[in-house]
């Protein structure tokens, strides 16, 4: 059940129902007066544990305003029709309200269309697919008014519209690395340590000026 955000009415069935969960539920599994409650190790297991506390208690209890079980009462209406695919497009798609202009054309946000020039002057209602703006479909007084045709477009989808992309699972960072040639080397170099051996093999060799000091 949704309800709109400032629009309270409804809600109390939505408020009822979470205190009945809470008050039977809820104290099963949850921790009370210090000490623990049950051991519940994933989401898997909660929904298993609610679904068993759904079908076993919640459904087969006779409701205290319809005197009836929710389970049997629901059951009172079997078989249930199943919804034909275009029942379900057309169920989600989203209207808007708009006057056609004089000249035959109607405004939805920045793009134009073109309709039927019998409804000029009249308000008519636009049916649309919130992510495909390309196609619209007219109404008139409730009934049905053909298709609005595409004048000047420049968006393609309804700004309000938001797909419903699937949460990506995180992604391990990555190892660190260390740049050899950012890093300045504390082992010498190649060139270095034959520098050094070869040093270290010849004889020092003895300066020809003496110091101040040994000079007589």
């Amino acid at each position: 059940m949704h309800s709109q955000p400032g629009r309270p009415q409804g809600r109390g069935k939505i408020e009822r129902f979470f205190r009945t969960a809470n008050g039977e539920f809820t104290v099963e599994i949850a921790s009370g007066d210090g000490e623990p409650g049950r051991p519940v190790t994933s989401l898997a297991e909660t929904n298993r544990l609610f679904t068993g506390w759904v079908e076993n208690v919640y459904h087969r209890r006779t409701h205290s305003e319809t005197g009836m079980a929710p389970l049997a009462r629901w059951m009172e209406g079997a078989p249930f029709p199943v919804p034909a695919p275009a029942d379900l497009v057309e169920a989600f798609r989203w209207s808007e309200h708009r006057t056609v202009a004089k000249t035959g054309l109607v405004s939805l946000h920045g793009n134009r269309y073109r309709v039927d020039p019998v409804l000029v002057g009249r308000q008519v209602e636009l049916v649309l697919d919130p992510f495909d703006l390309t196609f619209l479909r007219v109404r008139a007084d409730g009934h049905d008014a053909g298709t609005a045709l595409p004048f000047q477009t420049s968006r393609q989808s309804h700004p309000k519209a938001r797909p419903e992309v699937p949460a990506e699972k995180p992604s391990r960072p990555p190892a660190s690395t260390i740049s050899v040639s950012s890093t300045p080397s504390t082992r010498p170099s190649l060139r270095t340590r034959s520098t050094t051996s070869r040093s270290a093999g010849r004889p020092r060799r003895r300066s020809s000026t003496r110091r101040t000091g040994e000079h007589r």
